[in-house]
């Protein structure tokens, strides 16, 4: 199914907290809604699943207006970051739980239920009852009550945030395949850049109830529209410095400069920013721009160092395998690839390089 939202709008109160946007999802697979915490994402799940009317706009399913449509008469499955489960019934019948409503045989109630539980390791517990479970148990039945209703379109906010690390990395490789076959629009709410990039698909970055850009994941990864879309598909945060054109250079001050792409001699003398991913800033002396600045924090989690260092008046991150260890207050070397420099003009909008 495809789902399109056209000039979609949301006032509460007098506030604006989704500005009209359009967007149309992909169609049989994976569409993630990436920013940080009260950018918009769950409120824009809500739009999707009719559970709020737009102020403005228009919501279209396969073409058809379902602006006005009630959720109930809705093919939609949606789960949030805080689990909801009902108490009285056991794990079975609270997956089982959308398969009663449309009255489904019960030979395949048990065998598709079998089916997800074994996926999100549940077999062993369908007997229990909520209370009796972890919280990353329960937050696995409510996911469970999802996928076992072929639901057109799954709205998923933030649904393995409350997982432990194993069984999350094992979801996410699962997810895209367990809803490649069944021809529903999946929508995936995150605030972790590197889980959009894992689960692949279309993305769209919010910012502050704005979608900023939308397409392939690895296209708006590697090739942001604006400043603002690049800061949101960036964690670490990217490192964000003001420059200017001279003499052919692009010029950070009077010790960091390097020779300016062709695509930027136009715009000489005009201000612009420079953005680098922390992991195409390296410690030592390496390929590059090799810069010198003080160390302001080093944080080792033992596959990789993150290391804070202040350059040409501004606090840059490098990310860089394994431990690497640089005393705090001290001068340390870095080499920039400037080869993955993104270059942004006055307004935020990237300028080809």
């Amino acid at each position: 199914m495809t789902l399109e939202l056209q000039d979609v709008c949301l006032r509460v109160g007098g506030q604006t907290h989704i500005h009209p946007t359009t967007l149309a999802l992909e169609a049989g697979g994976f569409n993630t809604l990436l920013g940080e915490t009260l950018a918009g994402k769950t409120t824009l799940l809500r739009l999707m699943a009719g559970l709020v009317k737009p102020s403005e706009g228009r919501l279209r399913v396969d073409g058809r207006d379902v602006t006005g449509v009630p959720v109930q008469q809705r093919g939609v499955s949606m789960v949030y970051q805080q689990f909801i489960n009902y108490p009285n019934l056991s794990v079975f019948e609270n997956i089982a739980s959308p398969l009663r409503v449309t009255h489904t045989p019960a030979a395949q109630v048990k065998e598709r239920v079998g089916r997800i539980a074994e996926l999100l390791r549940l077999a062993p517990l369908l007997d229990r009852k909520p209370a009796e479970l972890s919280g990353g148990q329960q937050q696995r039945t409510a996911l469970a009550r999802a996928l076992v209703k072929d639901a057109t379109l799954v709205l998923l906010d933030e649904p393995l945030a409350n997982l432990d690390y194993k069984l999350r990395e094992s979801l996410r490789d699962e997810l895209p395949r367990l809803f490649a076959d069944r021809g529903c629009t999946v929508v995936y709410a995150t605030t972790e850049p590197a889980e959009a990039l894992l689960l692949g698909g279309h993305v769209a970055t919010l910012h502050q109830g704005r979608v900023t850009q939308f397409g392939r994941c690895t296209e708006v990864y590697r090739v942001p529209a604006d400043l603002t879309s690049a800061k949101v598909f960036s964690d670490p945060p990217i490192n964000v410095a003001a420059a200017h054109l001279r003499d052919g250079q692009v010029v950070l001050d009077e010790q960091v400069r390097w020779p300016a792409p062709a695509a930027l001699r136009g715009h000489a003398g005009a201000a612009l920013s420079v953005a680098l991913r922390p992991h195409h800033v390296r410690p030592g002396a390496a390929a590059g721009v090799t810069v010198q600045g003080k160390v302001l924090i080093c944080e080792i989690s033992g596959s990789e160092s993150v290391t804070h260092f202040q350059l040409a008046g501004t606090t840059w991150v490098s990310q860089a395998h394994g431990v690497q260890l640089h005393p705090v207050g001290e001068q340390a070397r870095f080499a920039l690839d400037i080869d993955h420099c993104l270059y942004f003009d006055e307004a935020g909008r990237r300028i080809a390089a």
